[in-house]
């Protein structure tokens, strides 16, 4: 009889679920997908049918339930923290502690309860783990490697911010450990804020500016704010930061030390937070690197997995590679809370006697990340027909020509295939895609499809054969979580260059593929074979059939503050709202010009907030 394992992840931020059945990954999803509020916090209840639906079981026949951390250590770390900072952020704590004294404390009863109320059967016994311990299991235990080092950064668990671990076969050993309020995440995080963007989602926009300011604050930042030591430990000077007291990241000593007060959001963006967002990048990647290096000489491992928050800082992990610390360097694509579902089910599962069994495949154990819900032929037409919309069948051999053929003309496409990507990039699954080659591209999809500030830069696909005559990349990286310089080959002079500065830097034409080449000649790469992603890597190759490339742009099928599309009807609905001029779900293919009328009773985008 098969031994299942669910895993949860919730009321924190990216709420999830995942099910092992004997150490296999059958299922994983956030619940954002299918309650579209992006980076949704509550009970992950729609996501855990989604899983039991998936593997055909209810919850009579799980045999036990994992919980991503432990609520009753997290709870004595906030009361100490409040306690210690007393008696600023009274108010705060006047706040926040009724919940602590409820439903937080009791976190494992709650999950079970809401387990009960799914009416899906018996509940068996919800089993916690440690926040950082479930981190380092999803990035150890689905990763190709027999034995690692392991390394986990992110703002906080109970009172761990940063942990090194030493995995090997079917065991994790804890080596050392960074503890709160002392966090690298936490302290991007502060800039996160201080420049404008929301905490816990907005990170990835500042690691995107960081490339048009040069890192004029980063020695103020090593005197001030953080102590480094030789082997990545380090500690924070807490008077800049209000963390501690309060519900923001920074006050008035972060305003003075950095040229007034943080910028508001949707604000212009100066040269100042350019500056900002260059010097933060600076100071993590040199932390990351001693923190990589330290792993590497505690474990005597070839190899590394990265796991935490900061394990989405794509050219952190970039820097990691191109350094050579280790041989490889293996990312859990969901990185984040969302992955600590997984991690946690991992755990349990492998302690109640299942194994890795894809070790020795040479492949990973994620199934390419497309782990969450997918559609069929009947679905999709009945949704189709239902809408009255326009549309042709295509024969799967006949498809990837076909959209080929529109995105060498320069149509922007929208590609719903198979199974949903975990985690929070698109893969070829849920996607928007487009021409590299194309200057106009960037600004396009950024204005007219995703409704998004401009200087945001676009990720490449890339067959995996060619990637290295593309991009300075000496390995995969099929979750796309690694920057990668654009190769020489394909770089060009522009003319246009000089006393270009700031946001002008857009303008200018860097490279044969200067859609997805940032500001700074590099790119967020994903690598496609055909084992990982069959549909896409089809399309991939017609494409290169066509006009020599080998590349795709690569965004997420979403607009601006809304998750990544789940169904067809959300990927319909996405299609007529914006620029997007062909859609494919599945083996159905259609043009914008040929779909119905479309008009809905207010301004969408007022309903969906701005992330």
């Amino acid at each position: 009889m098969s031994d299942l394992v669910l895993g949860i992840s919730a009321f924190y931020h990216d709420s999830s679920a995942a099910l092992v059945v004997d150490g296999v990954t059958v299922a994983a999803a956030q619940e954002e997908r299918f309650s579209r509020k992006r980076h949704d916090a509550g009970f992950p209840a729609q996501a855990v049918r989604y899983c039991l639906d998936q593997a055909g079981v209810s919850m009579d026949e799980v045999s036990a339930v994992a919980y991503y951390e432990d609520p009753a250590l997290k709870f004595r770390r906030v009361l100490a923290t409040y306690l210690g900072a007393a008696p600023r952020g009274l108010a705060s704590f006047q706040d926040t502690l009724p919940g602590w004294l409820t439903d937080k404390r009791r976190t494992v009863d709650t999950v079970r309860r809401n387990l009960e109320d799914l009416g899906l059967g018996r509940v068996p016994a919800v089993q916690p783990r440690r926040h950082h311990e479930s981190h380092a299991a999803s990035a150890f235990f689905p990763s190709p490697y027999a034995s690692a080092a392991v390394l986990c950064v992110d703002g906080v668990g109970e009172w761990a911010t940063t942990t090194l671990w030493h995995g090997i076969g079917d065991s994790l050993k804890p080596l050392s450990e960074i503890r709160f309020p002392h966090s690298l995440g936490l302290l991007y995080s502060a800039f996160t804020y201080f420049c404008g963007f929301k905490v816990d989602s907005g990170e990835y926009k500042l690691m995107g500016l960081a490339p048009y300011g040069t890192p004029r604050y980063a020695a103020l930042i090593r005197e001030k704010l953080i102590d480094i030591k030789p082997d990545g430990s380090f500690r924070l000077d807490m008077r800049y930061f209000e963390y501690l007291s309060g519900q923001v990241m920074t006050g008035r000593g972060f305003e003075r030390l950095f040229d007034g007060p943080r910028r508001q959001p949707e604000a212009p963006l100066t040269a100042r937070e350019f500056d900002l967002a260059a010097s933060i990048q600076e100071v993590t990647e040199e932390v990351v690197l001693l923190l990589a290096r330290t792993a590497g000489r505690l474990t005597g491992e070839s190899r590394l997995c990265l796991a935490g928050g900061v394990a989405l800082n794509c050219v952190a992990n970039g820097r990691i590679i191109q350094e050579r610390i280790f041989d490889e360097v293996w990312i859990q694509p969901a990185a984040g809370d969302a992955g600590g579902a997984l991690g946690a089910a991992l755990t349990v599962a492998l302690e109640r006697g299942a194994s890795r069994t894809h070790l020795g495949t040479g492949r990973d154990a994620m199934s390419g990340s497309l782990l969450g819900p997918s559609y069929g032929d009947d679905e999709i037409r009945g949704f189709l027909d239902s809408r009255g919309a326009a549309y042709r069948k295509a024969a799967s051999e006949e498809m990837p020509g076909a959209v080929a053929d529109r995105l060498a003309q320069g149509a922007i496409v929208g590609w719903f295939q198979g199974r949903m990507e975990f985690g929070p990039r698109a893969l070829g699954a849920r996607s928007i895609l487009g021409d590299p080659r194309d200057t106009e591209m960037q600004s396009a999809m950024n204005l007219k499809i995703k409704f998004r500030e401009s200087f945001r830069p676009f990720a490449p696909s890339v067959l995996r054969e060619d990637a290295k005559d593309y991009f300075d990349l000496d390995q995969e990286s099929p979750y796309m979580l690694v920057v990668a310089g654009v190769a020489a080959a394909q770089r060009v002079e522009s003319d246009d260059n000089d006393g270009v500065s700031g946001l002008d830097l857009l303008r200018v034409r860097r490279s044969t593929i200067p859609a997805v080449t940032h500001v700074d000649h590099s790119a967020r790469v994903q690598t496609v074979t055909d084992e990982s992603n069959p549909a896409y890597f089809r399309l991939l190759s017609a494409f290169k059939e066509r006009t020599g490339c080998p590349v795709l742009v690569n965004t997420s099928f979403n607009v601006r503050g809304e998750p990544i599309v789940n169904s067809p009807e959300e990927a319909y609905t996405c299609f007529m709202r914006t620029d997007i001029d062909v859609l494919v779900l599945g083996d159905f293919l259609l043009e914008k010009a040929d779909q119905p009328d479309w008009a809905e009773a207010q301004d969408w985008r007022e309903a969906i907030p701005l992330d």
